[in-house]
């Protein structure tokens, strides 16, 4: 118990925003990947563990979604099969490569960036237009395909690329996007998961992800019991896209410059 305290102490600063993103995303109905893997970016950790640990969380929180979405009855699987079809293999393959430190913070810069800015511009969030049902399987497969790759990468899910995809396209209304782009962030967490893992490089710190997974575990039922009462989903949009602008800004100067 003492150990476990001592833990706690020693990465309390981690273990708060953990548990605050946790809080605010699912109480909004997001998973707040991109978050943690910026919050994580500024750490000692070595960013093999930052992957893992990025994408073990996300799996976490966004396994409720998922299930939330089925229950609702908001997937139409014939067309979001061909965005994970190649997607899938993708994550593993990528998250199997061996890539360099530098290599990795400055993909990550760039992806945090453009995770800032779709979230300032977007503002999609409750809409419920009906969109006519069509289907570009070739095309869905490409798109799925290098998001996957990129996902392994980096060591997200690949929603932030797919989610403001299928907005400008106007895929499906807003509520089958957010159902799809939770699904697509899962099996392609776990396809990257388990890329890294079996990468010789694979290394991970148990205790503190443990730790880190038990915390957004409680956020996000907290958040859950509180949905839509603390935040706004386009709020909280804003206030963390200048947090993510800011982190990348900071990693891109610093691996860039």
């Amino acid at each position: 118990m003492t150990h476990i305290f001592g833990l706690i102490l020693e990465n309390w600063h981690i273990v708060s925003l953990f548990f605050l993103i946790a809080v605010a995303y699912s109480s909004v109905g997001f998973g707040g990947g991109s978050s943690y893997l910026a919050i994580l970016s500024l750490t000692s950790l070595a960013f093999v563990e930052i992957r893992v640990i990025a994408l073990l969380c996300n799996i976490l929180v966004v396994s409720g979604n998922v299930y939330a979405f089925y229950q609702e009855r908001k997937y139409n699987y014939k067309k979001i099969m061909p965005l994970i079809v190649l997607s899938i293999p993708f994550a593993f393959l990528s998250g199997l490569l061996k890539i360099s430190e530098t290599f990795f913070f400055i993909l990550l810069g760039f992806t945090l960036l453009f995770a800032s800015i779709t979230m300032w511009i977007s503002k999609r969030i409750v809409s419920e237009e009906k969109k006519e049902l069509k289907i570009d399987y070739k095309r869905s497969s490409f798109y799925g395909g290098i998001i996957g790759f990129l996902s392994g990468l980096v060591g997200i899910g690949g929603g932030v690329f797919l989610s403001p995809l299928l907005h400008l396209t106007n895929w499906d209304t807003p509520k089958r996007i957010a159902a799809t782009a939770s699904l697509f962030i899962l099996v392609n967490s776990i396809a990257g998961l388990l890329g890294q893992y079996s990468n010789f490089d694979f290394s991970l710190n148990c205790e503190l992800t443990f730790l880190l997974l038990f915390t957004v575990l409680i956020g996000s039922l907290l958040g859950n019991l509180v949905r839509n009462k603390i935040f706004s989903a386009l709020l909280l949009k804003k206030i963390t896209s200048l947090l993510i602008a800011f982190i990348s800004i900071k990693i891109l100067v610093e691996y860039l410059f």
